[in-house]
């Protein structure tokens, strides 16, 4: 299986949710107050938003297949340190607005209505699904740097699937728990995060020591524990870069001969996180 199709899959399906849930929140709310023809106002910013999104991601991939070796390394790492904040900060603020998303989308489509302002609607759902788009073409540029077969391949399945639920969404068959959709994806992007710095680490690191810097006992491999090659040449299942290493690489950043930054930026991300996850749940528990 494809190294990269797992987390590509599962990143595209949750920003790709994220955004086609607003989408709807504002249909079914346009259609409660009895104004459904307003629709096309919604549909003509969210075209323009998966346009631009597609355009932005063929840009990035034309720059970095002109790129040189070691300005390769440097745009992969930068763009995986980019990624990692992007994603670290969408996750933090959706944690905390959650529970609020739907009602302000409610006030802002009520305003742009009320005023005359039609534009407003295309607007709000411009900027929803081009901010996800945003966030999926910085995520994914290192995996289709890796395997683009894979990579297209897991957004062309995300996006089916993501369509499909939209559909039985604005038909009310299943009423998505928001807030508890967000506290689960949440936990995986997070994992996803981790890997992404560790893993943009080692690319600035590589390019470096390309460049001839030493970074000393910092780029050095604080351990190995990749199996050697098969008699044949092939990389054993658990390698970095076998059949199960590959995924488990892409996925949560797993390296089999990490170097110590890499190692220290890696657990420095949990170590923050996780502190600030503890001290949110004990403030909720003391919020009246």
């Amino acid at each position: 299986m494809s190294s990269s199709l797992a987390p590509s899959f599962l990143l595209t399906f949750r920003e790709a949710l994220e955004a086609a849930l607003i989408v709807v929140i504002v249909a079914s709310y346009l259609k409660k107050t009895g104004k459904p023809n307003l629709n096309k106002y919604l549909l003509e910013g969210t075209a323009a938003a998966i346009g631009a999104s597609v355009l932005l991601g063929l840009a990035v991939l034309a720059v970095y297949g002109e790129l040189a070796e070691v300005s390769a390394q440097i745009f992969e790492g930068a763009a995986s340190l980019t990624a990692t904040a992007v994603l670290t900060y969408m996750i933090l603020w959706m944690t905390r607005n959650a529970p609020t998303i739907k009602a302000e989308l409610e006030r802002k489509v009520e305003t742009s209505v009320s005023t005359g302002q039609l534009w407003g609607i295309g607007a709000l759902s411009f900027i929803a699904v081009f901010r996800e788009g945003l966030e999926t073409v910085l995520f994914l540029t290192t995996l289709a740097a890796t395997d683009s077969g894979g990579t297209v391949l897991g957004v062309i399945i995300a996006s089916v699937v993501v369509v499909v639920l939209a559909v039985v969404l604005m038909k009310g068959i299943y009423r998505l728990d928001i807030k508890r959709f967000f506290q689960v994806t949440s936990i995986i992007l997070i994992i996803f995060a981790a890997g992404l710095t560790g893993y943009g680490v080692h690319e600035l690191i590589e390019a470096g020591e390309s460049s001839g810097i030493n970074l000393g006992i910092l780029g050095q491999q604080a351990f190995n524990i990749n199996p050697q090659l098969n008699p044949d040449g092939t990389y054993p299942l658990l390698h970095e870069k076998g059949a199960a290493g590959s995924v488990l690489a892409a996925l949560v950043g797993y390296d089999g001969n990490p170097e110590w930054l890499r190692v220290i930026a890696y657990c420095g991300y949990w170590l923050v996180l996780g502190m600030y996850f503890v001290l949110m749940q004990r403030r909720k528990k003391t919020l009246p």
